[in-house]
């Protein structure tokens, strides 16, 4: 099967459903009229990704003045996202599980690494009529700077 490619400013966003760290269901499209950022992270538990995921959580009042619903996704299990989401005193920020089928969210935006079984470290920002507006992918041991995606929304 040929890979899907990068997401492309303009695009229609694919719609999901996943499932947060309490177990309850995220659909993409019940956001219509809010700006989503999807904040893809390869594994929890691992140094970058906390600091991706606590960075987004601590500007969540920010983007949410922006009228912007921040995520983190990444292939972890819905029972390793609570634990994980714990560990990091992650309250009402939405971490999501791609784990089943694995990555399958990923994959849709093109950007599941298949032959590592995660996600490119990447934040897409899908506008309030679902279209992409921003995707930056990052290499897996670089930190995305959540002001970069606050910088372009206030644009």
């Amino acid at each position: 099967m040929k890979k899907k490619p990068f997401p492309t400013i303009g695009d229609q966003a694919p719609d999901f459903i996943l499932k947060d760290q309490h177990n309850e269901e995220f659909r993409l499209s019940s956001l219509k009229g809010k700006k989503v950022v999807l904040s893809f992270h390869p594994l929890a538990w691992t140094s970058v990704c906390a600091k991706q995921m606590k960075s987004l959580s601590e500007n969540q009042h920010v983007l949410e003045k922006l009228n912007t619903v921040p995520v983190g996704i990444s292939v972890d299990s819905v029972p390793c996202k609570r634990a994980w989401a714990k560990e990091l005193r992650i309250e009402s920020m939405r971490l999501l599980s791609d784990f089943w089928p694995h990555g399958g969210v990923a994959a849709l935006f093109g950007i599941l690494r298949d032959k590592d079984g995660f996600s490119e470290r990447a934040n897409i920002v899908v506008g309030e009529d679902g279209i992409i507006i921003f995707f930056k992918r990052y290499d897996i041991p670089e930190l995305p700077d959540v002001s970069e995606i606050i910088g372009f929304l206030k644009k």
